[in-house]
C-alpha cells in the first residue's frame, strides 16, 4: 500500500533569500532521484522555514517497479546448430546471465537474429530503498553558499541539527553529519522548542502550527501581509505593496505578529528616500503612508513571536529606527554643504574597474557619449546640454556620505541633492534615471537626457568589462552585465527608439583609447551577440513565435526596435495568402544563392527570357519596396515581394542554374542571391518553420 514520505532538515537559521530557491530545489531533487530508484508517487510538495527544509511526498509506492532487462548475447547462427539444437556459446550465455538456455529468446538487430537473456530484477521495499536515498537528497542540494562545521565533510547550507525521516508510521534510519533521523522535529526556537514526535507525515503541518511555526510559506506569507495591512489601517494608515520586502520578512521568522511604531514627526522634513531606505531596507520596516500618500511618522515590524512582551519589542525598535534616522538627517546636513558639482572632482580618487581608469575618467566617457546619443537621436539642443550636464554629475553622489552609508541610495541622493542645488529639474531626474531600469519590471527612464544617460551608461559598462574579456559565465555574473544588457534591450524596445548598437559599441570602444585587451571587432562581436541571447527571450514573451523571432535576428539585430517591427510584421504577415509565395521564391532562390560568390548580375550573359523576366521583376519589386523598407512599413513591402514567386518559378522551370558554363552559373546565382537578399532584408525565411 502506497504511503507518504516525509524528510525534513532542521538547521540553523537559512539566509531568508536561499530558502526559496533551496525549497524549489529539493522538490527537483527528490523527484529525479525517485525516478532513478523507479520509486512511483502522486505529488511532491516542499515547505520550510528559516530552520528548515522539508519535502513531503504523497502517495510513495510500497515496493520499487520491477526491472526488465533484456542483455544481448551471440548471433542465433553461432547460438544453435543446423537442428537447432543450444550450442556451447548459447549453454555458456545462459549460464553467465543466471537463466536456463529454453529461456533465451530470439530477437532481430539489424539484419541479424541474436539470442537475448531476459532477467527480471525485483523490486525491493521502499523502506529499505529510502535508507540510501534520503541522505542522498540532503547532500545532492547545492547552494550559493555553503559551510562545514565540526569535523564533518558534508558541505551545507548552515549546520544540521536534526533530521525527521518517516514512510507512513516507520522511521527511515540513517545517519548524516552525526546526526540520526527520526520521528522528532521542532518548534519555535523560544515559544515551544520540542522535540515533538510526529506519528506519520500528515500530522507534520499541524503539530508545528501547534509549536508555534507556520511551515508553509505561502500561509506564512499571506499571514504577516494580512496583519500588516490591519495594524497599518488601525493606526490611520496604509502600507503600499511590496513583493520583494514581503518575501523576505516571511522567509525570515516562522511565527508572525505585526506591530507599529513610531519615530519623531521632526524626521518627516528629510525627503521620502532618505526615511524608507533604513526602514525598508535595513530593519525590514514597512513604511506607512497617510491618505494624501505623504509618509507618517509610523512604521510596521513584524516580530517572530506571539504578542507577549509587544510593548517592550516596539520600543526596541523604536529605539533602532530613531539612531538610524539620527545618522541619516547628519550625513543628509553634511552632504548639503557643498552643491553636487563640486564632488565631481573627489571621483578622480575612485576606481571604476581596475585597468579601466578613475569614475572621473568614467564621467568623461559618459559626457561624450551623451552628446553622441542626442546627436544620433534628435534631441533639441536644450535637452542635449541637459543629458550633458547630467552626465557630468550622475556619479557625483558616490562620494556623499549618505550613498557611502546606504549604497542603495544612489542616483535617488543625486537627484535630491541636485535639486537643493539649483539645478535644472530634468537634470536631476536624468541623473535618477540614469541607473534604469535596475532590474526586472523596474520603471524605465522616462525624460530624454534620462534615456540618453541610461544607454550610456550602459554601453560603458557593456564595452569595458566585455573589451577586458569578462563575460558572464552560468550562474557567476558579478558585474550584472545581463541585467544591464536587458535593461538596454527594454529600453529601445519600450521607448520605441531606433538606434544601431553596433555603433554605439564601436563609440564606446573608441572612448576606452586603448585600455582594453580585446579588439574593437571581438567585443562589438560578442556584445552583438550577447544581446541576441536576451532579445530571444524577450521577443518570444512579447507574443513572437520563437521561429519568427529567430528569422528577424539573423536578418539583423543591431536596431533592437527595428528588428522588433520586422518580427511584428513578419508575425501578421504569416496569416495572409501571399506569405507561402514569399516564403516559396525565397525558399528555392536562397537554396541556390548561398554558393553565389557575389550579387553582380551581367545581362549579356542572359540565355533564355526567363532570366530577363526575373531581373525586370526583381528591379521593379525592389525599387518600390525599398522606400517602404527605409520607412519601417514591412508588411506592405513583403505582399510587394510576392511578386516574385512566378517568375522565380518559371526561372527555374527554363533554366538550368548549376550550368558547366562558369561565367553563366555565377551570373544566374548572383540573381537568386539579389532576390533573396531583398526578402532578407526583412527577414531569413529559412529560419522559419512551417508545415506543408
Amino acid at each position: 500500500m502506497a504511503k507518504d514520505f516525509l524528510l525534513e532538515i532542521g538547521t540553523e537559521e537559512i539566509p531568508a533569500r536561499f530558502l526559496p530557491g533551496a525549497l524549489e530545489e529539493l522538490a527537483t531533487v527528490t523527484e529525479q532521484l525517485l525516478a532513478e530508484a523507479r520509486l512511483l508517487f502522486e505529488d511532491i510538495r516542499t515547505c520550510g522555514t528559516p530552520r528548515r527544509l522539508a519535502v513531503r511526498v504523497f502517495g510513495l509506492a510500497a515496493r520499487q517497479t520491477p526491472l526488465v532487462l533484456e542483455v544481448k548475447g551471440p548471433p542465433r547462427q553461432a547460438a544453435f546448430d543446423a537442428a537447432g539444437r543450444p550450442t556451447r556459446a548459447a549453454e555458456g550465455f545462459a549460464r553467465n546471465q543466471g537463466v536456463r538456455v529454453d529461456d533465451l529468446v530470439v530477437r532481430r538487430v539489424g539484419d541479424t537474429d541474436y539470442v537475448f537473456a531476459i532477467k527480471e530484477e525485483p523490486g525491493r521495499a521502499t523502506g529499505e530503498v529510502l535508507q540510501e536515498l534520503a541522505p542522498r537528497i540532503v547532500t545532492s542540494l547545492s547552494f550559493p553558499k555553503s559551510m562545514r562545521w565540526g569535523d564533518y565533510d558534508l558541505k551545507f547550507i548552515r549546520p544540521i541539527r536534526w533530521l525527521v525521516a518517516l514512510y507512513g508510521e516507520d522511521v527511515v534510519p540513517f545517519i548524516l553529519a552525526g546526526v540520526r533521523a527520526d520521528r522528532y522535529t521542532y518548534g519555535h526556537r523560544f515559544l515551544r522548542p520540542g522535540p515533538h514526535a510526529l506519528g506519520e507525515p500528515g500530522t507534520y503541518v499541524d503539530t508545528l502550527r501547534a509549536a508555534f511555526v507556520l511551515v508553509n510559506p505561502a500561509e506564512r506569507r499571506s499571514e504577516v501581509w494580512r496583519q500588516v495591512q490591519e495594524v497599518a489601517q488601525a493606526a490611520g494608515g496604509t502600507v503600499r505593496p511590496d513583493e520583494e520586502l514581503l518575501d523576505e520578512v516571511a522567509n525570515l521568522l516562522e511565527y508572525p505578529t505585526a506591530f507599529c511604531g513610531r519615530f519623531p514627526a521632526e524626521y518627516l522634513e528629510l525627503p521620502p528616500p532618505v526615511l524608507v531606505t533604513p526602514m525598508r531596507e535595513h530593519q525590514r520596516y514597512f513604511p506607512v503612508y497617510g491618505p494624501d500618500g505623504a509618509l507618517l511618522p509610523l512604521f510596521i515590524g513584524v516580530h517572530n513571536g506571539t504578542a507577549e512582551h509587544i510593548d517592550a519589542i516596539r520600543a526596541g525598535n523604536e529605539r533602532v529606527l530613531r539612531a538610524r534616522l539620527a545618522d541619516a538627517r547628519f550625513f543628509y546636513k553634511e552632504d548639503l554643504k557643498e552643491p553636487l558639482a563640486a564632488k565631481v572632482e573627489q571621483l578622480k580618487k575612485i576606481v571604476f574597474l581596475e585597468e579601466l581608469g578613475s569614475l572621473y575618467e568614467k564621467t568623461e566617457r559618459l559626457e561624450a557619449l551623451a552628446a553622441y546619443l542626442a546627436g544620433v537621436l534628435g534631441l533639441d539642443s536644450t535637452d542635449a546640454q541637459r543629458a550633458m550636464r547630467a552626465a557630468r554629475l550622475c556619479k557625483a553622489d558616490l562620494v556623499t556620505s549618505m550613498v557611502y552609508e546606504f549604497p542603495e541610495l544612489e542616483g535617488v541622493m543625486g537627484r535630491e541633492y541636485a535639486l537643493r542645488g539649483g539645478e535644472d529639474p530634468v537634470v536631476a531626474q536624468a541623473i535618477y534615471e540614469h541607473y534604469l531600469p535596475r532590474g526586472a519590471g523596474d520603471e524605465l527612464p522616462v525624460t530624454p537626457p534620462g534615456r540618453v544617460l541610461s544607454l550610456a551608461e550602459k554601453a560603458d559598462n557593456l564595452v569595458g568589462c566585455f573589451g577586458l574579456g569578462i563575460v558572464p559565465t552560468g550562474s557567476q555574473d558579478p558585474y550584472a552585465l545581463r541585467r544591464q544588457a536587458l535593461g538596454m534591450c527594454r529600453l529601445l524596445l519600450e521607448a520605441e527608439i531606433f538606434l544601431d548598437t553596433e555603433d554605439l559599441f564601436r563609440k564606446t570602444y573608441g572612448l576606452y583609447a586603448g585600455r582594453l585587451k580585446l579588439s574593437e571587432e571581438d567585443t562589438v562581436s560578442r556584445l552583438g551577440e550577447f544581446l541576441v541571447q536576451r532579445l530571444r527571450g524577450l521577443f518570444v514573451e512579447r507574443g513572437l513565435a520563437a521561429d519568427t523571432v529567430e528569422a528577424v535576428l539573423a536578418a539583423g539585430a543591431g536596431d533592437i526596435r527595428d528588428a522588433w517591427e520586422r518580427g511584428y510584421a513578419l508575425e501578421a504577415f504569416r496569416a495572409t495568402p501571399a506569405f507561402e509565395d514569399v516564403h516559396t521564391a525565397f525558399t528555392r532562390a536562397h537554396n541556390l544563392a548561398k554558393n553565389a560568390a557575389d550579387d553582380e548580375v551581367d545581362p549579356a550573359l542572359f540565355e533564355d527570357p526567363a532570366e530577363d523576366e526575373l531581373l525586370s521583376t526583381y528591379r521593379g519589386v525592389a525599387a518600390r519596396a525599398e522606400p517602404l523598407l527605409a520607412a519601417r512599413r514591412y508588411g506592405e513591402a513583403l505582399a510587394l515581394m510576392a511578386e516574385l514567386r512566378r517568375p522565380v518559378d518559371r526561372f527555374f522551370d527554363a533554366v538550368l542554374v548549376m550550368t558547366e558554363e562558369l561565367a553563366v552559373r555565377e551570373n544566374r546565382l548572383a540573381l537568386l542571391r539579389r532576390v533573396a537578399g531583398l526578402v532578407k532584408k526583412v527577414a531569413d525565411f529559412s529560419r522559419l518553420v512551417v508545415v506543408t
